[in-house]
Formats: C-alpha cells, structure tokens, sequence
C-alpha cells in the first residue's frame, strides 16, 4: 500500500496540476458547508432572539385579558394578588385618547396602570420616575411617544392634555405631568403588551376620570421562574371559580371569559417557530450541500477520464487498484478538507454579517463550526467513492490505448 504521505503529496500535485478543476470542485462545497454554517447560525441566532425579547417582557409574568367589559373588578385582583406563588400584582385598563402637547393632537393609547406595574412588566424607565399610589395627575410616556409622535420631543415635567371619551358623547379632557420617560425597549416583535407606545396613568385616576371601577386586565409576577406554569394554572382555576365555570369545564379554554398567558407559554411558541425556521434554513442549506456533492462527484468522474493513459502508467508501474483508490480518496478528501476551511470561514462571516445587519445575538456554537468541516470532509469522501472506484477497476492496457 501506498505511503499516508506520498499519496498525499501526488494528490496534491494533482490538485495543483488542474486550478481550473480544483476551484470548481471546491466551490460547489464552499457553498454548501457556508449555507450549513452560516443557515444554522441563524437559526440559533433567532431563537436566542426570541428567548430574549419574551425576557425582556417581564419579571416571570402572567398576563390576564378580558374578553368583555366590566368583568374585573377588586375582587378578581385580590384573587390574583392571594394565590401562592404570586409576587406582585397590578391591574391593566387601557383607551385610546386625545393627548394634547403644544397645540399638536395625537390619537394615543392610555392605559391606567398600578405602582407594581413597572416591576411585574419588566418597564424600565430612561428619565424619572414611575407611578405610586399617591400620586395624581401625573403620567409615564412611552419612548416613542415621547420622541417621535410630536414636533417637538417630550420631557420629564412637560405637562400633557389627555382628553377621555366617558360615554357616547361626553369629552373630559384633565392635564397630566410627565414624570417618566420609558427606555428605548429591546423588545420590539414578542409583546404581551406595548407601552412603549402608550401614555401610562394612574389607574385610580384613570377610574375617576371615567366614572367606572372595573379593570381591562392584571398584570402578575411568579415569585419562582420555574413554578410559574404551575402558579398561573392555580390563577386560571381560582379565577375560574370565580365566574361559576365548574371543575369539568375547566380544561375548555373557551369557558372562561378571560384569556390567560404566561412567560412559560410564550416561550414555549417561540421556541417552536425558532425552531421550524432552524428546520427550514438547515433544510435549505442541506440542498445547497447536496448540490455542490453532485457537483465533486460530476469533475471528479471527469478528472478520471482526463487522466485515463495516467491511470494506465501508475497500473503499468506496479501501483495495485486498491493504490489507485486510495490516490483518488485522498485528492477528493483533500478538495474536501480545502472545501471546508474555506466554506467555514465564509459562513462565519456571512452569518455574523446578517446578523448584526438584524441587531439579532451574534451565535456561533463551536460544534456547529466542527459539524460544518466534518460535512465537508465526508462530502469529499462519499463524492470520491464512484470515481476512485471506477479508475481503481481500469485495466492497465485499455488505459494506455486510451486516446
């Protein structure tokens, strides 16, 4: 058999003997093992996206929505508030309202809000500071509201008109100053619910104003991260009895007049879509591999026509088929193993590029980048099978005559 390093060293000439075909050989698995890295890399990429924005929503939350009016009350709050495992409560009531700054009206929504609402919604604020309960006509303006509904920005102690539709007709327009400023948010595509584009208020002010004592909604936080689908199932069946829905109703979700979310939920549909557009992509990319091995093999069965009367010489002087073989293996694994660096190194930087184009987390699992060679190296090998085999069978006289 033929030495590891002189099979090495002829292939090698071989490859450096035809540029041309060597380049087009190792393109097609460029471009594959660049889809496979830099496709997967997204994939994990946008599922630490998403895990981050649902993160950033709130401090383990559960979100409680009514689906009609005047369906929570205090009672309902203090049935939340009561429920072991819960660490904060504050209720939710929102209407969209004339807000009036510099003479300029805008159609904002205004949400009555309690002093744990900053904490249970994970709301953090850039300048000020946010609601208590004894406060009064003052308000919390979300970062777009502040920056970009208006001609000119808005500013902690800037003082703001909020008109209220109470009834059919009935305007009452109150003046509220600013005393928070809300951040920038990181969370811009999963949201229970949007206050970055919203006015926040009292609720007890809100009420007031309106005439009325019920709430929209409760916002609560888990004490435990990993309780909290047990916490929320223990809100869902106390709130349930609340409202006359009997035991054997309560797996039927449309039963209840409320719609029930948690962290844990979210987190769990964002995982599934992370992980169907992963399949996708990874699909995807696997295509592109598949060609591009197509590809090796097709020059590869080319490069063992062009050097038939080659194959001839090597036979004549005392190479075996099983050395012509291994010659063949060894060229098509080395285009492999060239085919993969290359390849590794282009899907880094493509991934990286698109992924900071997106403002999504930079991922590069260092298994993925050992996957990626490993794929190329194997893809050189199993395209190099065919054509090996074919030139090792050559008998040595036809391989000569060849013309």
């Amino acid at each position: 058999m033929i030495p590891l390093f002189s099979a090495g060293k002829i292939a090698f000439g071989s490859i450096k003997s035809a540029k041309m075909r060597s380049t087009l050989t190792v393109l097609g698995i460029v471009i594959g093992v660049a889809a496979v890295i830099a496709n997967v890399s997204l994939g994990a990429s946008f599922n630490q996206h998403f895990t981050n924005e649902v993160s950033n929503l709130g401090s383990n939350f559960i979100y409680i929505q009514g689906m009609q009016q005047k369906l929570f009350y205090d009672n309902q709050l203090k049935i939340v508030e009561n429920t072991p495992g819960i660490s904060g409560v504050s209720p939710l009531k929102s209407q969209t309202a004339e807000v009036t700054y510099m003479s300029e009206t805008k159609n904002i929504m205004v949400s009555g809000v309690g002093e744990a609402y900053d904490e249970v919604a994970n709301t953090r604020l850039g300048t000020g500071s946010f609601i208590n309960d004894n406060d009064g006509y003052v308000a919390i303006v979300g970062h777009d509201i502040a920056n970009e509904k208006f001609g000119r920005n808005l500013s902690v102690r800037n003082s703001i008109d909020i008109t209220f539709r109470v009834g059919e007709d009935e305007k009452i327009t109150k003046t509220f100053k600013v005393k928070g400023i809300i951040q920038n948010p990181e969370n811009t595509m999963v949201q229970a619910y949007n206050d970055n584009e919203a006015v926040l208020i009292p609720i007890d002010v809100m009420n007031e104003i309106l005439g009325e004592n019920d709430y929209g909604g409760v916002f609560a936080m888990a004490e435990d991260p990993a309780a909290i689908q047990e916490t929320s199932d223990e809100v869902d069946r106390r709130l349930a009895r609340s409202f006359g829905i009997s035991e054997r109703e309560l797996d039927d979700k449309d039963s209840r007049p409320y719609m029930l979310v948690n962290q844990a939920e979210i987190l769990e549909q964002t995982d599934m879509m992370a992980a169907a557009l992963s399949s996708f992509l990874t699909a995807v990319a696997l295509i592109s591999l598949l060609v591009g091995s197509i590809g090796i093999m097709n020059i590869m069965l080319v490069s063992v026509t062009e050097r038939t009367r080659e194959i001839g010489v090597l036979k004549s002087l005392g190479f075996t088929g099983f050395d012509i073989l291994f010659l063949f293996m060894v060229e098509s694994i080395l285009l492999g193993v060239f085919g993969g660096i290359i390849g590794g190194a282009v899907g880094i930087a493509g991934a990286y590029s698109v992924e900071s184009l997106l403002s999504l987390p930079v991922v590069f699992p260092l298994s993925l980048i050992v996957a990626g060679f490993i794929v190329a190296v194997a893809v050189g090998f199993v395209s190099g099978v065919y054509p090996a085999r074919k030139a090792a069978k050559m008998k040595p006289v036809d391989s000569l005559r060849y013309e």
